[in-house]
């Protein structure tokens, strides 16, 4: 065919692919249209009743909300204003959850079916109470547990079958407030955000982030607490599987301490405290990791900084209310060496403790690696301070049926010495020194025939009382033919001190530097004891108390004398 006459056919054949495109673009354009003029006018009050009753019957508890709306655009679904789920009356009269705003995705085809399906709500800003009680119990119990008793299809699954799918369940900006009875404590997660889904027939997986707070003092950033893992489905609460995984990252110590204790215990530092449990809801295993980075106090910076790690394992039961078979342990450099510190116990009921058994053991290791933590405690502890020898020991607390308490500890440092200079000569060698305690047992602090002096505070440092350490009489070379004995009693509160023995001034310096603590109150009488002397530097006789609270800097004084026991015997007659 000539290509004119060609040319000439394509001209005059109909342009029907032109049309149908047109005609397309106006059913969409209508559509569009109804789709934003229509919903005014549709009457959705017939839907308010199914959405509350499926939520209900998935929740297992009341569900109540003012208005329902209804959006075509962008997707078809539906916005729930004041939307609350009613609370167990055995748990208290406030709702378990208020959200003023509710966003439902409605799965289109199930209008057409007997039960309105979802494929996700969206909670925006909600209030969550979490309630335990004192018989052990959550409020969220419940609803776990009609959720795992409901079959219902995986979130993903793309058609519709017998079971409605489990929808895709989210919250942003939400409060979870926690109440013990019908107490409501300070303890709260903010700006949480949440999910859950169905990614299995068996299996939720569940998701939270959000920032620790309290309600009654104000309270800094306090790092990311985030929590995954997956719910399994089990006839009983107890039975159900769990996988869990948390961490607490980038968590100040200050603002920590405000959170766990309502005040700052003036410590600093950035902790990571990550927790998995696998298992069931009634018997897991718990694995925790603790690590503490530049820990320092507020007031000064130590030259090195000092970090701790923590690794703990232990069997949970009874919904995470009994702790058995726990063991921590701080590890060494070497995985090969033994645990710096390790620590063993158990609890029976975390909600009312009875029979206690907690113990630490120190296996032996080297002293100098308390100097870090010195350093850390104490802003005048010296900067190139040594110690020698080696530290080792053992601490057991129980508390019996009795609710009578024991506590018992052995701690040794067996060939100390110290320095505030790497000069061999200012080094200060010392016996073996231990620090014991026994619930019940009253060895004497203090000589028998000394007493503290009058001018001292008056403290609760019997040696046997609860908390109460003894230092045991431990020599200290200061360049006398005779060792200074040192002994002494230790409380949460404060301890008491007594040196007695001789000294040379030169040996006492060293040690005022290796332990400036041990200087406050020094010169003044060892200035009366040095003008009796003969020369300067020959050594002189030392009796020497001191009482101090924690915080505060001792005192030495003299060691009065003890009273004279009056004879109660009578005198014969001559």
């Amino acid at each position: 065919m000539p290509y004119s006459a060609q040319l000439d056919e394509k001209q005059t054949a109909p342009r029907a692919p032109f049309f149908r495109r047109i005609w397309i673009a106006l059913v969409i354009l209508i559509a569009l249209l109804l789709m934003v003029f229509l919903p005014p006018y549709i009457n959705v009050n017939r839907y308010q009743r199914r959405i509350t009753q499926s939520i209900s019957a998935s929740l297992g508890r009341p569900v109540h909300l003012d208005h329902v709306t209804l959006n075509l655009l962008p997707i078809p679904g539906f916005t729930l204003e004041r939307f609350v789920v009613s609370e167990d009356p055995a748990f208290g009269y406030e709702p378990t959850i208020r959200a003023d705003t509710v966003h439902a995705t409605l799965r289109v085809s199930s209008l057409w079916r007997r039960h309105v399906e979802f494929s996700t709500i969206s909670l925006t800003d909600p209030s969550i109470n979490l309630v335990h009680t004192s018989n052990g119990k959550w409020n969220l119990d419940s609803i776990l547990l009609q959720a795992s008793h409901i079959d219902t299809a995986p979130t993903a699954q793309r058609t519709a079958g017998p079971a409605p799918r489990f929808p895709y369940i989210e919250a942003t900006g939400a409060r979870l407030n926690l109440k013990l009875d019908n107490v409501k404590t300070p303890f709260s997660l903010t700006d949480a955000d949440f999910s859950l889904y169905l990614p299995s027939p068996q299996t939720w997986n569940v998701r939270i982030t959000a920032h620790p707070a309290r309600t009654d003092l104000p309270v800094g950033y306090t790092g990311i607490l985030h929590l995954d893992g997956t719910l399994g489905r089990a006839p009983t609460l107890d039975q159900i599987p769990i996988d869990l995984h948390a961490e607490w990252k980038s968590a100040p110590l200050g603002e920590i301490s405000r959170i766990v204790l309502g005040r700052d215990a003036g410590l600093r530092g950035d902790m990571t405290l990550t927790a998995s449990a696998l298992g069931t809801v009634g018997s897991n295993e718990l694995h925790t990791r603790l690590r503490i980075d530049d820990i320092h106090r507020p007031d000064f910076v130590p030259a090195n900084a000092l970090s701790v790690t923590t690794e703990c394992t232990a069997t949970v039961t009874s919904a995470f209310h009994s702790i058995t078979s726990a063991h921590c342990a701080i590890p060494a450099n070497s995985s090969s060496a033994p645990p710096l510190l390790s620590f063993s116990g158990s609890l029976d009921d975390i909600r009312h403790p009875g029979p206690t058994s907690v113990s630490a053991e120190l296996p032996p290791t080297p002293a100098a690696n308390l100097v870090g933590l010195l350093q850390t405690l104490s802003t005048r502890t010296p900067e190139r301070l040594t110690l020698g020898g080696v530290l080792s020991g053992t601490v057991s607390y129980n508390v019996l049926a009795t609710s009578a308490t024991e506590l018992k500890s052995n701690i040794l440092l067996k060939g100390g010495t110290l320095a505030a200079t790497p000069d061999a000569k200012s080094s200060i060698a010392m016996g073996d020194a231990i620090l014991t305690t026994e619930t019940g047992s009253h060895p004497a602090a203090l000589t028998p025939s000394r007493r503290r002096s009058s001018n001292q505070p008056e403290r609760a440092t019997q040696s046997g009382e609860e908390g109460t350490f003894t230092l045991q009489p431990t020599t200290l070379a200061l360049g006398a033919r005779e060792p200074a004995i040192l002994n002494g009693t230790i409380t949460p509160e404060g301890y008491t001190l007594h040196l007695a023995g001789s000294a040379t001034p030169e040996r006492l310096a060293a040690l005022s530097v290796a332990v400036p603590q041990l200087a406050n109150g020094l010169p003044k009488p060892l200035a009366k004891t040095a003008a009796a002397s003969a020369t300067p530097t020959a050594p002189i006789h030392l009796d020497l108390t001191t009482t101090s609270l924690w915080g505060h800097q001792p005192i030495w004084e003299e060691t009065a004398p003890a009273p004279q026991t009056p004879s109660t015997h009578r005198r014969r007659a001559r």
